[in-house]
């Protein structure tokens, strides 16, 4: 009956979440707030593509915790943690200027006297992430030591920033993978099929991995991309998932994977080590389009500007450009490349 209760909660978690994301996106594309070239960049193949994705996946993830069976605090973390993140990403992808990158380019520009949008969304994921982890603190089941269901301040303290590094840190690391067309996607899928299998937030990741998926043949055909605030809203989402289901060894072990990869991000390209491993490159590109004569398909930046040469999900511009590019740059003839298979890190060539 249990099981048959957890599977019925998929379901109406997985429907809610693809119907809503598949209606938003067709309304805001009728739509799109402050206008179209507002959220309009031109791909490598000189083709418009829409971050109106990220946006539809924020809220077809919201609709979906509010159709998820589990308590009041999981629905209302789940969709602080997925509007907050997603709302973060939004202004980094639409205010951005890509003067600064990564972890310590946003650091070396605070030295300086310079507050970048990446610093900001970095910091404001930083909080949201924590609210979030408060709500969502209470179902960790599994942990409580008392007999009456109590936690000791120790361990209550210990789970807040476990819970805050998941949320948080799982939405930057994703975006960290939203440099090609669906990889994101792909990835949230794998880290939510884990979640399945090693604990109960089945349910919880459902949903906003079916309004990704739901939207997965636009990105997969270039015609939209997640964007910082699609990716970020669902690896935060993702987070509260794990933060909500999995025993205290399992989050450590989450969160020892999420800081290693991050850490990793800076010195090492995850594109370069996929381009490089047989079967990692062949799921890459399983589903996308042809990568063209002029170079890879869905070199992807995450920017403000309507596009540079060889960029995010096919956003033109090289990895290694700054965000803000104009118009103009994107139409200029410099060729465009994978500029991925570059010396810069992962981390930086995704802000």
């Amino acid at each position: 009956m249990r099981r048959a209760g957890a599977i019925a909660a998929i379901v109406t978690s997985s429907v809610a979440g693809a119907a809503a994301a598949r209606q938003s996106y067709k309304l805001l594309r009728a739509n799109p707030p402050g206008g179209r070239k507002t959220w309009t960049r031109t791909n490598h193949r000189g083709e418009p593509i829409t971050l109106l994705e990220g946006p539809a996946v924020v809220i077809g993830g919201a609709a979906s915790a509010l159709a998820n069976a589990a308590g009041p605090r999981e629905q209302i973390a789940l969709i602080v943690a997925g509007v907050g993140a997603g709302g973060f990403g939004a202004y980094d992808d639409l205010a951005g200027d890509g003067g600064s990158r990564g972890f310590r380019g946003h650091i070396g520009a605070l030295r300086n006297g310079h507050l970048t949008t990446g610093a900001v969304k970095l910091v404001g994921i930083g909080a949201n992430g924590l609210v979030a982890a408060a709500l969502a603190a209470s179902k960790s089941q599994s942990d409580r030591s008392g007999g009456d269901g109590s936690r000791s301040p120790v361990m209550a303290a210990a789970d807040l920033v476990i819970n805050t590094g998941l949320i948080a840190g799982g939405a930057n690391l994703l975006n960290l993978f939203d440099l090609r067309p669906g990889r994101a996607i792909k990835v949230a899928i794998g880290a939510g099929g884990m979640l399945t299998l090693a604990g109960d937030g089945g349910a919880t990741a459902a949903g906003p991995l079916a309004a990704a998926i739901a939207l997965l043949p636009e990105d997969l055909g270039e015609r939209s991309m997640l964007g910082d605030a699609g990716a970020n809203a669902l690896g935060a989402m993702l987070g509260v998932a794990a933060a909500s289901s999995l025993s205290r060894r399992s989050r450590l072990a989450a969160l020892t994977v999420i800081v290693g990869l991050t850490a990793a991000s800076e010195v090492v390209s995850f594109t370069e080590v996929i381009d490089q491993t047989g079967p990692l490159r062949w799921l890459d590109m399983l589903g996308r389009r042809p990568v063209s004569a002029e170079g890879s398909a869905g070199s992807q930046v995450k920017g403000s500007a309507p596009a540079a040469t060889a960029a995010s999900n096919g956003a033109t511009a090289t990895d290694d450009a700054p965000e803000g590019q104009t118009e103009a740059a994107a139409e200029s003839p410099a060729p465009a490349h994978d500029a991925k298979a570059a010396t810069a890190s992962d981390s930086a060539e995704a802000r």
